[in-house]
């Protein structure tokens, strides 16, 4: 016998400034919550909740639609509109009363949204890689073994600058697939890149130092310099990416500079041989240092991986950083700094009086893994995986948002930025759009957000999105269509 309807009773208010399939997901999400609409309940019809509200029945189509995307509701054809045997997390009495509490689209302060990333694993969430697609079992026998082997280290303080086998790896690895000429006392292992920063500034600078920063470029590592105490001089990237010359316009005598050469963040471009040059110039002439962040540069589709600039480096000016989080997972807290040679026995005092060693357990593991040839074929893996997905993604994107928005789809990496086009009346506000798609249960991040100055000229608007956990074409339509109904809830509020 089929579940008889539940007899809620849906109110909306016109007075509201937020649109009425806004209102409708609301109430619905606050009934639930609440457990005034339980899993496996049966809703009203289209027709007949559009009748009681006396809406459009497109209206309430929108509502559910948003509703089954979120996974709310289940539509079960001829049988109706059900409440979800399986309900998201985020159906509490807490995210409820925050829905509840929500009328216009939150116009989000640059500074919150820049810290507002999260380190969970939502959809779309940039940097974040395949985590379907580890391989834990083979990552569990590794650190088992190392957990049985009796070996003392496993017990003992860690080495504060890094697991000597795994420095060798580290060592060989940069050595043979970016060019970068070191020995293993040159490389320090750290609890992520944030330390990384900490331990480069804490033996190389001064409160106060000025330090070039990529415009746009990336947020996180942003706000830690500025916590710092550097003063960053805002310099913009075009499709040769850095350009030097400005930089040496606005501070020629700056102390650092930060940069993603082999695929820029957030825009992707790949900073030009020539540019290269320019910079170690700059920087042997200046006697400053090049803070390289080569985050997710194994990940390239057209071509092989493009040597680091380090690679180029001759006077020895160049502070190379790498990281496990973005070819492994991030859960694991390990990257890694070639210093240069004059730094080492700086950055050696420091890692001990930083007590900074990462734990021996996962470092040796990581070094297992290389050592047995696991890192190469997961590399390997993972670039034909991503480059399909990044095309799931885009395509869906474009679909549904047609000429809205434009996608060069990046030539690495694992995100993509969806530019929004302007409209007849001005830029379009992703700020808003972000927030709305964050509410949603996406972890996309506004592009304006990953400016250092707000009166950049021009500032491009739109999403940043990780694509490396998109599962499957049907799944980067449902996240595309949730995409398109924020930036829709943003165009219905502002006109």
């Amino acid at each position: 016998m089929p579940k008889p309807e539940n007899t809620l009773t849906i109110a909306i208010d016109r007075r509201e400034s937020s649109p009425i399939y806004q209102q409708i997901c609301e109430r619905f999400k606050a009934a639930i919550a609440a457990g005034h609409l339980k899993p496996g309940d049966r809703v009203p019809a289209l027709r007949g909740l559009a009748m009681q509200l006396n809406t459009a029945r497109g209206t309430v189509e929108m509502a559910y639609d948003m509703l089954v995307d979120e996974g709310y509701l289940q539509m079960r054809g001829a049988a109706g509109t059900f409440v979800s045997s399986s309900l998201p997390a985020s159906a509490t009495l807490a995210s409820a009363r925050k829905t509840r509490e929500r009328t216009a689209p939150p116009r989000t302060k640059r500074a919150e949204a820049a810290a507002d990333v999260g380190n969970d694993a939502k959809p779309l969430r940039p940097g974040l890689p395949a985590l379907d697609a580890f391989p834990r079992k083979l990552w569990s026998r590794l650190v088992a073994y190392r957990a049985r082997s009796g070996d003392l280290a496993t017990l003992t303080y860690p080495e504060p600058s890094g697991y000597g086998p795994l420095r060798e790896r580290i060592a060989t690895y940069v050595g043979l697939s970016r060019g970068v000429e070191c020995v293993p006392e040159q490389v320090f292992v750290t609890n992520g890149y944030r330390a990384t920063l900490e331990l480069v500034l804490r033996g190389l600078a001064t409160p106060g130092d000025r330090a070039w920063f990529e415009e746009p470029g990336y947020l996180l590592a942003r706000n830690f310099l500025m916590e710092a105490g550097l003063r960053l001089v805002p310099v913009p990237v075009d499709d040769e990416g850095l350009d030097v010359d400005a930089g040496i316009a606005l501070e020629a005598d700056a102390r650092f500079a930060f940069v993603t050469p082999s695929h820029q963040s957030p825009l992707g471009m790949t900073l030009s041989l020539a540019r290269r040059m320019k910079l170690l110039d700059w920087a042997s002439r200046a006697g400053s240092w090049i803070v390289e962040d080569d985050y997710d540069s194994e990940f390239r589709y057209v071509g092989r991986p493009l040597p680091a600039l380090k690679s180029l480096d001759r006077d020895d000016r160049v502070i190379y950083c790498g990281t496990f989080s973005k070819v492994l997972f991030p859960g694991l807290r390990l990257s890694y700094v070639v210093a240069p040679e004059r730094a080492v026995p700086r950055f050696e005092q420091l890692t001990k009086s930083m007590n900074a060693g990462s734990p021996y357990l996962y470092q040796a593991a990581v070094a297992d893994f290389i050592a047995q040839g696991h890192f190469a074929r997961h590399l390997k893996r993972m670039r034909a995986l991503y480059a399909e997905r990044r095309a799931l993604l885009a395509n869906a994107i474009v679909k549904a948002f047609g000429e809205r928005v434009s996608i060069d789809l990046p030539t690495g990496g694992m995100h993509l930025v969806a530019i929004f086009n302007a409209r007849p009346d001005g830029p379009v506000d992703d700020m808003a759009i972000a927030a709305r798609a964050r509410e949603s249960g996406l972890a996309v991040i506004a592009l304006s957000a990953w400016y250092l100055n707000a009166r950049t000229k021009p500032m491009l608007r739109g999403i940043v999105a990780g694509f490396a956990n998109v599962g499957d074409a049907a799944e980067a339509t449902r996240l595309a269509r949730m995409l398109r109904r924020a930036y829709d809830a943003y165009d219905a509020y502002d006109a």
